[in-house]
């Protein structure tokens, strides 16, 4: 017997309600990306297993794995930034450095579903290839605030660190660059374990007592850019990797103000670990004091990553959206249309006869712009077209009766306000189009 009907468990159906919602963030980020020269980019969603593994740190359990019907080892694509770096080099003759390149699409990863957490979510990805200039850091920091800005986002801040900085940290608190890959696992898990769970494990890892207790001051230190900067700066003395990496950050949060982004749009936060591998500088987080589940997106620095297959070094830095993240939230918040369907009119059918009436109206409304369906039974009363209008969401409805085509008129009628007027044949288009216009606003 066939099971009931069912998604898979971490996979969801988007109705067209979300959907509408979905497409107006996927837009409107493309717009912003647009705006900025970004071009876009698509890749399989599956590549062959080989190209993924490797390159994900402890996260390498969570990749989908198969075998295709010719034995091949495939996995499906679990974020857009490896298969961006395979095509930088397998295409390095036919782009012109550096590039700035989006992509929008699903990628798949095989972990515990929770609230904005999917095993199949959609990302926007935003990347600038070939520059290690601190300038295109912050652009991805420009890109992401206006793009949140656009979205409706009310309060969110980019929490902003190097990876050299949590380096630093771990160097001087007597820790080698090997065990200082404890230190950023456990800083990752800071915002989900608290301070004492952080430094339960750094003293599981072999960490000392006093050397948790150096680490934990820094990476909780708060306050204006400059002062974290400064602070960080005593500390970390004689580390070149650390202080190099804090002129970076420094160069970035510069740049960031001439590019006229509020202080209170980002911090420096040496907490900020990001759980990738392949991030090798500055590293990015947004949150939100409405999302409290985690972040609203995440990305970095990673100058070696293509590399791996370019077989030459190719700094690139860039950022990831979450898609459905970014639906629950704005969902749960009321941001963005709360559309029901595409369409904005719908045209009655008066009778029989007036069908071809009402259909070269439907094709006069279509041409002019407007999205419009029609009655599909020409013997139902106006009453019950009425309620399929009013039930699929559509706010304006049109009537063309024998005596409004004896006149030359349409009768319109605004199901939200309950209002119904006669407008003038040739005046309907242009009506409509100011109304659909105004209750966008």
């Amino acid at each position: 017997m066939m099971q009931k009907p069912q998604n898979v468990k971490g996979m969801r159906d988007h109705l067209p309600q979300a959907m509408l919602l979905r497409q107006y963030i996927i837009n409107t980020l493309t717009g912003v990306f647009e705006r900025h020269g970004f071009e876009p980019l698509a890749t399989p969603v599956a590549e062959y297993a080989e190209t993924l593994e490797g390159k994900l740190g402890d996260d390498e359990k969570l990749i989908y794995r198969f075998e295709d019907h010719g034995g091949r080892k495939l996995a499906l694509r679990y974020d857009q930034t490896v298969p961006l770096a395979r095509v930088v080099a397998q295409y390095a003759g036919q782009l012109a450095l550096p590039w700035r390149r989006y992509a929008i699409g699903p990628s798949y990863r095989g972990e515990r579903p929770a609230r904005g957490r999917y095993r199949e979510f959609w990302q926007a990805d935003v990347d600038i290839v070939g520059s290690d200039s601190p300038l295109a850091d912050a652009e991805i920091v420009l890109v992401l605030t206006d793009a949140l800005a656009a979205l409706g986002f009310p309060a969110f801040t980019t929490l902003i660190n190097h990876r050299q900085v949590l380096g630093g940290i771990a160097r001087a608190s007597g820790l080698d660059d090997i065990a200082a890959s404890a230190v950023y696992r456990a800083i990752d898990k800071l915002d989900k374990i608290g301070t004492d769970g952080v430094r339960e494990e750094l003293l599981c890892s072999g960490v000392t007592d006093a050397a948790a207790t150096r680490i934990l001051e820094m990476v909780l230190l708060e306050g204006q850019a400059e002062s974290v900067l400064a602070e960080l700066g005593h500390r970390l003395q004689g580390d070149e990797r650390a202080l190099a990496a804090l002129a970076n950050l420094r160069a970035i949060v510069s740049h960031l103000e001439a590019m006229g982004v509020s202080s209170e749009r980002y911090a420096l936060a040496p907490r900020l670990a990001r759980g990738l591998s392949y991030y090798t500088g500055a590293v990015f987080e947004t949150i939100s004091s409405h999302w409290p589940e985690g972040s609203l997106l995440g990305g970095g620095r990673y100058d070696e990553l293509i590399g791996l297959f370019a077989h030459r070094q190719v700094p690139t830095v860039g950022l990831a959206f979450g898609i459905d993240r970014l639906h629950d939230v704005m969902e749960e918040l009321g941001l963005g249309p709360r559309l029901q369907t595409t369409a904005q009119v719908f045209v009655t059918i008066f009778g029989s006869e007036q069908i071809a009436a009402s259909l070269q109206l439907t094709q006069e409304l279509r041409s002019a712009g407007l999205n419009v369906i029609t009655a599909l039974d020409a013997n139902a009363g106006l009453g019950k077209q009425f309620k399929e209008a009013d039930r699929k969401g559509i706010r304006y409805v049109l009537v063309q009766g024998p005596n409004d085509l004896a006149r030359d008129e349409v009768v319109l009628k605004d199901l939200g306000s309950g209002e119904q007027r006669s407008v003038p044949r040739a005046e309907v288009a242009t009506t409509l189009r100011a109304l659909v216009e105004t209750t966008r606003r």
